[in-house]
């Protein structure tokens, strides 16, 4: 039996109910990924072309990366681990890249989930391979509130 971890990024709590209820779901260990500086509701708004998440989603590369706080998940002691976060223009925060490239994910499966207003989850798993070229990166899905606890196990006890 695999051990798993539900790692999140949340900015204003969605995806942590999301992260919470996945976790308890599958019996999983619950880590939150969190930005040394963290987002106001100013650096959240996506129609000020200025605004921290808009100017972050819109730098190409390391420039962009927010720094997270580093309190070791040990990441090592997991065979899968379940990466939420909300969909900001159609794709993961780049904070997502920040954990994917602060910890080593050798050999490790990766199972991105995510909360969304309207965005799918389209090539977000594609993208995120690239990040971590050592593990292997399933196909994710919306959890936006609407799953069983059942439906949850099941989709989890396939990885």
């Amino acid at each position: 039996m695999s051990k798993k971890l539900v790692a999140f990024f949340s900015a204003s709590g969605v995806t942590k109910r999301a992260a919470e209820t996945l976790a308890s779901a599958i019996g999983a260990e619950l880590y939150e990924i969190k930005p040394v500086v963290p987002y106001s509701d100013a650096d959240l708004n996506w129609q000020n072309p200025k605004s921290r998440s808009s100017v972050e989603m819109k730098t190409p590369g390391l420039k962009s990366r927010p720094e997270i706080v580093r309190d070791n998940p040990k990441i090592g002691d997991y065979d899968v681990v379940f990466v939420g976060f909300p969909i900001w223009w159609y794709t993961a925060p780049t904070i997502i890249h920040t954990f994917l490239e602060t910890y080593d994910f050798s050999g490790k499966t990766i199972v991105p989930f995510a909360t969304s207003g309207g965005s799918q989850m389209g090539g977000i798993s594609a993208t995120l391979q690239k990040v971590v070229p050592n593990a292997t990166i399933k196909e994710g899905r919306l959890l936006n509130g609407s799953s069983s606890t059942q439906e949850l196990k099941a989709w989890a006890d396939s990885f």
